[in-house]
Parts: structure tokens; sequence; C-alpha cells
């Protein structure tokens, strides 16, 4: 059968998004799967800026997007969990991790798919248990993406006889700089660098792109991969910002510098004859290995650069200036007074979150007129669930299920003032209690907390992800955290009794506070867990005492 132009361009558009959303789903199964793991790991591998490379490397083959791991770290470095030169020693080892993974996705043997394929749909089909199933879908992407390679090289067989090819091939040879800027534009519309470079390396290797445009496109993948995360994190805080632009600085610049020297010295003609997409894939490693290497030494003078330039803002927005989403007018409407109350709910919601983020600072270093900024904070929440409250109380209907959805969202408001005072009271006391006594934590007690926070820290943020979307899977998932936390704050106890029997004398120091923190961040992970209870049981979703197993 002829090939038309229509033809060949749907069909490698089709081959093409396959491969795109093959590698989307590798990214969330992971994601999914063990993202709590990689992210307490992304965070402890920072005593220096080699392991935090590494750290940073080993997470964007795992999760096969180094975009992914830019947003885990612009968490840290928000909360100060992390400083911006491990931030930027991350992301530098991440862009070395996604090369890798497309040298590797390239390379396999024909067997592997439907193997993949196979075992991905068994696991995902006969499991039960959502990390099995993830890893189902792990399987299932990897085969997806093996398969649409084969696609794209089927598709691409016929591009050769189609009418004006041979002319825009012979064009991207001639102009690489057009060849570049194109494939940066590629690069981040499909906000995945890997997907790019795994397109262009299989059109290369089918003779449908000639060496000099696919060493060019593959460079010009990388600057489009630095603005991915560019983009997604402009109105992040300063710190973060620093760290972004450092790596959009140093790998897009980097990359237009490696296509200037392959012009200038024509590298391509020396390398004729062989497998261009295997050049291609090579060059990508080769250049983010180079640039690592490069960048490493001075990651610091960097960023001490990089602070001059991008400045703190002298003075943040109060949090307290919020115009409250309550309509009056629509009170006789219970459909769009219930939409302005979960609006409410949200913006409470996010002030709890900010709390909780910032609190761990205050057992560091502990600051009076912080202290008092969360009771005024705490004041604000109250304020906004009593408002909550009352407005939902003067919604004007006769339907008993609208009185229950009143009540639903009431208590949401409850929980979250109660999470609010938890912070604001209970571990702003401690923290003081820690610094009036000037206490320490043990290097495994304080890694423990900080561990435990950062768990409670990211259910809170999936709690206020199940309140926008009313998502029954994301609330099904955030209540199954919820026995989790429970499970791990009892270890933990465990733990820090046997440092106690070990006589240890910081741990003997600070016993009460450690414990009494650990049941305060239980409390709050409970607050937060509570939003999905009422969108389970109007689904039918929880037992009396737990979730439903069917």
């Amino acid at each position: 059968m002829a090939s038309t132009p229509a033809l060949f361009i749907i069909n490698m558009a089709a081959a093409a998004a396959l491969l795109i959303w093959a590698v989307r789903l590798v990214r969330t199964g992971f994601e999914r799967a063990f993202g709590g793991q990689l992210r307490l790991w992304l965070r402890r591998s920072t005593s220096n800026r080699f392991a935090a490379a590494l750290s940073g490397a080993s997470t964007a083959v795992l999760m096969q997007s180094s975009t992914a791991v830019a947003v885990l770290m612009a968490g840290f470095v928000s909360t100060g969990a992390m400083g911006s030169v491990a931030g930027l020693s991350i992301m530098l080892g991440a862009d070395l991790g996604s090369s890798l993974v497309a040298l590797m996705l390239n390379s396999r043997i024909a067997i592997v798919t439907p193997l993949l394929l196979l075992a991905g749909v068994m696991i995902f089909l006969r499991s039960s248990a959502r990390r099995m199933r993830q890893i189902g879908r792990i399987l299932i992407g990897l085969s997806l993406i093996f398969l649409s390679l084969d696609l794209i090289r089927d598709a691409s067989l016929p591009l050769t006889d189609l009418a004006g090819a041979e002319t825009l091939v012979l064009y991207l040879a001639k102009d690489v700089t057009v060849a570049f800027l194109l494939a940066a534009m590629f690069a981040w519309l499909v906000h995945s660098s890997v997907a790019a470079v795994l397109l262009f390396a299989t059109l290369a290797t089918q003779g449908l792109l000639p060496l000099e445009a696919a060493l060019a496109m593959v460079l010009g993948a990388n600057l489009g991969g630095s603005v991915v995360a560019f983009v997604l994190t402009l109105k992040a805080n300063s710190a973060v910002r620093r760290v972004v632009w450092c790596n959009l600085f140093l790998r897009g610049g980097g990359a237009a510098a490696a296509l200037a020297l392959l012009v200038k010295f024509d590298a391509a003609t020396g390398l004729q004859g062989a497998d261009a997409g295997q050049l291609a894939l090579y060059l990508h490693v080769l250049f983010n290995l180079a640039l690592l290497l490069i960048s490493l030494p001075f990651v610091g003078p960097l960023m001490r650069i990089a602070t001059t330039l991008v400045r703190d803002p002298a003075q943040n927005p109060s949090p307290g200036e919020w115009r409250s989403a309550l309509d009056m007018s629509v009170l006789h409407q219970p459909v769009r007074a219930f939409g302005c109350a979960q609006r409410e709910l949200v913006e409470m919601g996010h002030r709890c979150e900010i709390m909780l983020r910032d609190a761990l600072r205050l057992f560091e270093t502990y600051d009076e007129t912080t202290a008092k900024g969360y009771r005024a904070e705490f004041q604000n929440v109250s304020r906004i669930s009593l408002d909550i409250r009352t407005y939902l109380s003067r919604v004007r209907s006769k339907d008993d299920v609208t009185g229950n959805r009143a009540f639903d969202l009431s208590t949401i408001a409850v929980n979250l003032e109660a999470g609010a005072d938890v912070v604001a009271r209970k571990m702003v006391e401690l923290a003081r209690s820690k610094d009036i006594e000037d206490l320490q934590f043990s290097a495994d007690g304080w890694r423990e907390l900080t561990d435990f926070h950062d768990v409670v820290l990211r259910n809170a943020q999936h709690a206020i992800s199940v309140l926008m979307s009313e998502d029954v899977g994301l609330a099904r998932e955030l209540v199954e955290q919820k026995e989790r936390v429970r499970d791990l704050e009892q270890r933990l106890q465990r733990a820090h009794l046997q440092r106690l029997r070990k006589g240890l004398t910081e741990t003997f120091e600070t016993s009460a506070i450690h414990l009494d923190l650990l049941r305060s961040l239980k409390m709050l992970n409970t607050s937060f867990a509570m939003v999905a209870y009422p969108l389970l049981e109007e689904r039918g979703e929880l037992l009396e005492s737990r979730l439903a197993t069917s």
C-alpha cells in the first residue's frame, strides 16, 4: 500500500504519542509505588555534593525523568530540608541519569517486549496490593516504550519515498541551529527529554535524520528538558529558582556550547558510517557526564552568584490577607454554596500545610517572633473555620442530603482547625521547652523525626488534593496512609525506647519531647486524613472501622 504524507504524519504522531504516554506511565508507576522511599532516600543522600549527584542520577534512572527529580528537589529546598548546593548537585546528577535511561531503553532484545507486557498485565489484574499494581503499571509502561519505538521504525520506513522528505532532511543537516531549536521546543512540549531523545535516535537509526541533525537535536532536547523544570518552578521561592535557573544555564548553555564546538570542528564528518542513532545517544550521555564532572566542583560559587542575582523578596505577603470565597448571595443554591465552602476549605488546608511544613525549623533554632506568627496564623485558621461553619448553617434547603453535605464540610473544617492547633500550640510549646532546657536530639532520633515529619507533610498535601478533586482513589490511598502512619509511629516509639535502654544521654534528656512530637505529628496526620472519610462513606468504601477490601 502506497504511503501518503497524511498517512505518514498520522502514523508517526500516534507512535510518538504512545512513546510519550509510556514514559509517563513508567514515571507515575514509580512515583506511586516507591515515591515515599525515593523521597526519603533523596533527602538523606546530601552529605556531600558527590553523594547528592549520585542520588539524583539513581532517582532519575528509577523515575525515568529528571523533571520528576527536580520537583522533589524543589520541595526539599523550599522547606529548608536541603541546601541549594545539594539541590543543584542533585539536578546535575538527574540530568545524567535521564540520559542513561534513554541509552538503556534503546537497547533491548525482541523477546523483552511481550514478556514485559504479559507480566505487567498479569500483575496489574491479579494483585490487589497497591504497590504490586503499580509494579505491573511500570512493566506495562516499559513494554509500551519498546513497542512504540518499533512502531516509529515501521512508520518511518516510507519516509524516503515521500516528496519533499529528502529536501527537509538535507535542510536540517545544513542548518543545525534550526534542528537544535526544534528539538528543544519538542522536548518542552512533551515535557520529557527521554521521550524526545528516544524519538530522535530512532529516526536517526532508520536513516531519516542525518548524523549532523541527530546530534544537534539530542543537544536541543537537553535545552528543552531544562526549560521544563524552569517553567514548573517559576512561582517557587527564591531558593528553588536559584537552583533551577543555574541548571538551565549549565545544561541549556552547555548544550548550545557543545553544538558550537561540533560545528566548528565538523565532528560529524569523521563519524560518518556509524549508527547515527547510537552515536546520538552516546553524545547525550557523554555531554551530561562531562557537564556533571566540570560543574560539580563549582556548584558552591555558582550558587553564591545566583544568590546575588535572585534575591529573596523584601517582604512576603501576609497569609492573613485572604479574600473569602463564601458568597452570601448563593445561600439558596446549595450546590454553589458548597462549592464556595469547599474553596474556602482548600485555603484553610493550604494554611495548615504551610504551618506544618515550616514547624520543624523551630526545633533547630527557636525564635519567639516565629512562634508568635504561628499563633497568629492559628487565629486566622480558626476564624476561617468559624466562618465556614456559620456559612454552611445558613444554606437553605429541605433536602436531607444537603444537610449531610453541610455537616461533612463543617467536620472537615473542625479537623483542619484541630491540626492547626497542634502546630501552633503543642509543637511550638515543645520547641520552646527544648530551647529553654538547651537540649539536643540524638542523631538517630532527629533523623527519625524529620523522616516522620516528611511522611505527614506528604499526606497533608495528599489531603488537599483529595479536597480539590474528590477523587475516590486518592481518598482510599489517604486513609491507607493513615494506617501506615500509625504503624510507623509505633515502630519509631520502639526504636526510641531501645536507644533509652542503651543509656544515651541525648535520648534520655529529650525523651518526653521526642515522644510528644511523634504523637503530635500522628494527630496532625489524622486531622488531614479525615478529609477523605465523608467521600468514602458516601461511596460505600468504608466499613465501620476500616477500609472495605472490595
